[in-house]
Order: C-alpha cells, then structure tokens, then sequence
C-alpha cells in the first residue's frame, strides 16, 4: 500500500525517510518530560533505528509512517497502523481492492514546542480525511498506554469513544506488559467529528 502525501494549510504529512533521522533527533531532544510514556527518539543513533524499524513495518503491511513537516521542518512522527481488508461474502459489494476496511492511527510524536498549536488537530485531520473519505474505511482505532492520560485525553479532544482497556496488550516503554487503552471513531461519527476538528483549527 502506497503512503500518500497529505498537505494542509499548515501541516504536511509525507513519507517518512531515513534523510529525516538528524531532524527527528532534534524534534525528539527537546524537553523529554513530556513524552511520558511514548516511544520518542532522542538521539541520532536513536532516530535511525526508529526509522529502520518503521520502514521495517512498511514491508509487513503493517505501517505507513509519516515525517510531519510544520512552520518549515520536520516536528514529529505519526502512522497509520494494521490496515485490514476484511473478506466479506462472497459477490459482496463491500469488497475492495488495495485499500483498508479499517485501520489505526498512532505512533503519534511531536516536538513540545509545537505541542499545544494546530499542529496536531490537522495531522488527524488530514489522517482520518483521508482514512474516511479516499479509503473510506468503516473505523479508525487508537490505543495508548493506560496509565498515559496526557495521551488519552488528546484522543479523547478528537472525538473518538472510549472502548475499554485490552489487559496484557503491549511491551511498554518502562520495560513493562502494558494495558491499552482503546478507542474509535466510526464512519457514522465522521462527519461531526470533522466539523469538530475543523472549527478548532479555525481557532488555533
């Protein structure tokens, strides 16, 4: 599956690249505190296998990840995650071809300096625009950390619902077994949520 080039008004998101590691170190290097709980790269060498390993999930399928470009550089990193087509009955009209049935958006990292603008409401502007409207998918996930309320309120500010917590889920960053949060937004929900995202960003 092809990642796309998603540009906003002040926001771009493009195909993420192993020429993107110096600027992701940088992102990343700033105040640490915030990132709590999230998977960041600090360093060059950190970068690099950061990148090395999101590359690794485009081969599998599994990832699409992107460097977010914003006030002239690149801030951060997000994905989209675990694209699914789904088999549907056989003659179904349902049944596509090259794009997902559902998928997750996440592995979502800023710089704290542009942390609390616009930048993030238009990455998933842009994310689920495109998740609901080209590939027209039935649901975008999200999952974080439970204990990672900075994280979960910031999905919550999107519009998704809560699910519930998957026990057991994931190794966590403090060499831990994690619990997850989950949430979603549907394609039922899109349209409030879009008008929701979009009147912030007017007031960003």
């Amino acid at each position: 599956m092809d990642i796309p080039t998603l540009e906003g008004s002040v926001v771009t998101l493009r195909p993420l690249s192993g020429d993107d590691a110096p600027a992701l170190a940088r992102a990343g290097a700033e105040d640490r505190t915030t990132f709590g709980l999230t998977p960041v790269p600090g360093d060059l060498a950190s970068a690099e296998a950061y990148i090395q390993a999101a590359l690794a999930g485009v081969e599998t399928g599994w990832r699409l990840p992107f460097a977010v470009e914003f006030g002239g550089g690149v801030v951060g990193s997000t994905s989209y995650l675990a694209p699914e087509v789904w088999a549907w009955p056989a003659g179904s009209e349902h049944q596509r071809d090259g794009v997902p049935d559902v998928c997750e958006i996440g592995a979502t990292w800023l710089a704290p300096s542009v942390q609390r603008t616009g930048c993030n409401t238009e990455c998933k502007l842009l994310l689920l625009t495109h998740a609901f409207e080209t590939w027209e998918v039935h649901r975008v996930a999200f999952r974080t950390d439970e204990r990672n309320e900075r994280s979960r309120r910031a999905i919550e500010r999107l519009g998704a619902r809560f699910e519930g917590v998957r026990r057991g889920d994931l190794p966590g960053t403090d060499d831990t077994v994690r619990n997850s949060a989950y949430y979603s937004i549907v394609a039922e929900q899109w349209p409030e949520v879009k008008g929701a995202l979009a009147d912030r960003l007017r007031r960003a």
